[in-house]
């Protein structure tokens, strides 16, 4: 390659980078969002799942974490990690997040984000140089950044950062398809699939299935097509999906293994509405965000009126962008793209490849040279349309109509300027100008509209540094949990602020950990799968939480159990509709008094049990508000303070509240008796846990930790009590824990890495006879 052309395609590569990473900090830093002004981007998911989730990665790298890649000792009171590993955390961008302070983990992700935004620009800029030349080379970083600031990623996968990770497979799996189709590179082209579906298995299997699109088109177009390119390209996809599955059959499994979500059906938005959405600046959580800088629509709309392209690749380019659009609105293709389940969020998440497949038609009419002036004409005339048709959306702002309009006026004039000189360079101005103002805007307008529409949460600080460090000083693992407590910042309160309790958020949410908490009184948000800390003596005693956070301070509790007991002989606990004898099955004794006449007895403590009320509750001076209404909220069981006065009863938000008297002393005596018969020593390690029991034991070993698939125990298979891991006592205990899934994945690994071996093999001979591998 000459050298000028070399410094061509670097220029490309990082011009496309810096035009994405300041479009995204430009339109933050003018939306005054975090870390460029006082408003958080704390919203939803992001402050929910990924920071804590990076949180926790960055104690595992640093080896400060209480457990290991297979089994998450923090969060869940001890839930499987390699399905929530490979879900949120197997990007090669994320260990980045070491490199920062642990104070620091807020910025730490969002440094990653914008990484790969750049990142996802210079792939689209390598594949576009890749498939074909075109006369000015920075076409291929405007094109390439305008495709990493696609509507979609401004708007969606800035806070849904393990996402981006499908925007940068979409490119290289377009350039596998490339190499596929050409019959080279048969080695690296099964490890580049590997690495996109590892990276996030989910926007990978929509990007696999555009570039699927893109191969058959390109074959179609260069006359190139043959049965056996499509089974070479299978077989590089297999190859590549089966070098991943050491995490991704954990992680399926994981989801058939989870709490239910809620089964929605897809309802398509009004055509009004997606049209408006490929405008700048709009916003909405259940249409497609296919915005696209204007010069990518005008562009791909030229292409269909050139005459100096082949009638078949205007046809097909422009079938297929019209395709993918359609697809995303019609019901069966929906479940394709999203495998074959609707989300209970965003209904449009594969709204990237319409993107990217818009910017790949834009960039084959310009591998013939700028358009010329009638087909230019005719590209406006297509944008001017879809823009008409966008008019009665009340989605539509005027910034909106103002940028779009100023940005195909700045574009074709652009186009209709001169190509040499300082006309050149004035025209590239106004490109990179259209790109840059109308991404910024369109941030902008989403960091605002986010926060306005969308749960958000306090972004980390000098309180929650607080708040660690005193968990911190307290811990006491494993011999006993310190629970991160109430109020919460987050979904993953231990994974973020440190401790080991019952809150936990993940898409693998297991079904018997939502369960057991429901039935002993925890509360939950998004419908089962946002567990909360449940702040109660009885649970406390049970799961041995020997400290918590409460009332902007740490508290000890000594009412506590080891993390394993033995219970006596006998069948295990079956609950019931109350926690309050939910609780008393699993402990094994009577510690709540029922109230006499809605009042309780002096002396005890007041819990009240209302799941669906919403409102406030008060005893006297002291007050609680509760959040509930199933199926997406449950309110927890909630202490209402110490009964002082005789006949003293509670006010409750609504009917339907069920109250339990709790008897302090008669705990004590239940915890003492129980703690005759615990474990006289425990040790956890990253998957599992080994405990000494008392000589003699019989009866039921119960460790302090949810009876969820993939436990292992030495003598005996284990068995749930209560919802908890058991197993007969005979001896000490031993037991780890393997995700379902592992054994299976990384059979499929190993097979799929002989088969790689296969192919070399192959293609060293082929090379020796002198055949071509093809």
């Amino acid at each position: 390659m000459p050298k000028t052309t070399r410094s061509h395609t670097t220029r490309s590569y990082l011009l496309a980078a810096v035009l994405s990473a300041v479009a995204v900090c430009g339109g933050d830093a003018v939306a005054r969002v975090f870390p460029f002004g006082p408003r958080h981007r704390a919203v939803n998911d992001l402050a929910n799942q990924f920071v804590p989730f990076h949180a926790h990665l960055w104690d595992l790298l640093r080896g400060r974490a209480d457990g290991g890649l297979l089994l998450d000792w923090q969060g869940g009171w001890g839930t499987s990690f390699l399905p929530d590993y490979g879900t949120y955390l197997s990007s090669p961008f994320a260990p980045l997040v070491a490199l920062f302070p642990r104070g620091d983990i807020e910025y730490a992700v969002y440094a990653v984000t914008v990484l790969k935004t750049a990142v996802a620009a210079a792939a689209m800029t390598f594949l576009l140089r890749r498939l074909g030349p075109a006369g000015v080379w920075w076409w291929a970083s405007v094109l390439g950044a305008a495709y990493a600031l696609c509507g979609w990623s401004l708007a969606e996968g800035t806070y849904n950062p393990m996402w981006l990770d499908g925007l940068i497979a979409f490119p290289l799996l377009c350039l596998v398809g490339e190499w596929v189709r050409e019959g080279r590179r048969p080695l690296l082209g099964p490890l580049v699939v590997a690495v996109c579906w590892f990276a996030n298995f989910y926007t990978a299997y929509m990007a696999t299935l555009g570039a699927a699109l893109v191969l058959l088109v390109r074959l179609a177009v260069t006359d190139s097509f043959r049965w056996r390119t499509l089974l070479r390209a299978a077989l590089t996809t297999a190859l590549g999906v089966g070098l991943a599955a050491p995490v991704l059959v954990p992680v399926f499994l994981g989801s058939r293994h989870a709490y239910p979500g809620v089964v929605r059906d897809f309802a398509p938005a009004a055509g009004t509405d997606v049209l408006a959405r490929l405008l700048p600046v709009t916003y909405s959580f259940a249409t497609p965000a296919a915005f696209v800088c204007t010069a990518v629509p005008l562009l791909a709309g030229a292409l269909l009126f050139r005459r100096d392209a082949p009638g078949r690749e205007r046809w097909l380019w422009g079938g297929l962008c019209a395709a993918v659009a359609v697809s995303m609105q019609w019901g069966p293709t929906h479940l394709v793209w999203h495998v074959f389940a609707t989300p209970n969020g965003s209904p449009y998440r594969q709204t990237f490849v319409l993107s990217g497949v818009l910017v790949l038609a834009a960039w084959t009419g310009l591998a013939h040279g700028l358009p010329d002036r009638r087909s230019l004409l005719g590209g406006a005339a297509v944008v001017l349309a879809l823009t008409a048709g966008a008019l009665p959306s009340a989605l539509l702002t005027p910034w909106a109509l103002l940028l779009a309009g100023a940005g195909l006026a700045a574009v074709a004039g652009a186009l209709l300027l001169p190509r040499r000189g300082r006309y050149g360079l004035l025209a590239a101005l106004l490109v990179t100008g259209t790109l840059l103002g109308q991404a910024a805007a369109t941030t902008a307008y989403a960091d605002r509209e986010r926060l306005a529409r969308l749960d958000d949460y306090p972004p980390w600080g000098a309180e929650h540094e607080r708040r660690a460090a005193a968990l911190a000083a307290a811990d006491g693992w494993p011999a006993y949990r310190t629970d991160a407590g109430l109020p919460r910042v987050a979904g993953n309160d231990p994974l973020l602020l440190g401790g080991q309790g019952a809150a936990y958020y993940s898409s693998h949410t297991p079904a018997v950990l939502t369960e057991t908490l429901a039935a002993l009184g925890g509360g939950w948000t998004s419908r089962g799968r946002n567990l909360l800390s449940l702040d109660n003596p009885v649970t406390d005693a049970l799961f041995g939480v020997g400290a918590r956070w409460r009332d902007g301070t740490v508290v000890r509790t000594y009412t506590r159990l080891p993390l394993v007991t033995v219970r006596p002989p006998g069948p295990p606990p079956v609950y019931g509709r109350s926690p309050f004898r939910n609780q008393e099955l699993l402990l094994g004794a009577r510690v709540y008094e029922s109230p006499n006449a809605g009042a309780c007895p002096v002396g005890t403590e007041v819990f009240l049990w209302a799941p669906d009320a919403t409102g406030t509750a008060r005893l006297g001076d002291h007050e609680t508000r509760l959040l509930g209404g199933t199926p997406k909220r449950r309110a927890a069981l909630t202490s209402l303070g110490l009964q002082r006065v005789p006949g003293l009863r509670p006010d409750l938000p609504g009917p339907g509240g069920e109250l339990g008297c709790l008897d302090h002393d008669r705990l004590r005596t239940a915890v003492t008796a129980l703690r005759a018969r615990a474990a006289t020593s425990v040790r956890v390690t990253p998957d599992g846990i080994r405990a000494t029991l008392p000589p003699g034991a019989t009866g039921t070993a119960v460790v302090a930790a949810p009876h969820i698939a993939g436990w292992h125990c030495e003598g005996a298979a284990p068995v749930p009590y209560g919802g908890l891991l058991a197993v007969p006592a005979h001896g000490d205990l031993s037991c780890t824990f393997r995700p379902p899934g592992l054994r299976a994945g990384l059979a499929a690994g190993t097979a799929a890495a002989l088969g790689l071996l296969g192919v070399a093999v192959a293609g060293r001979r082929a090379v020796r006879t002198g055949r071509s591998p093809r």
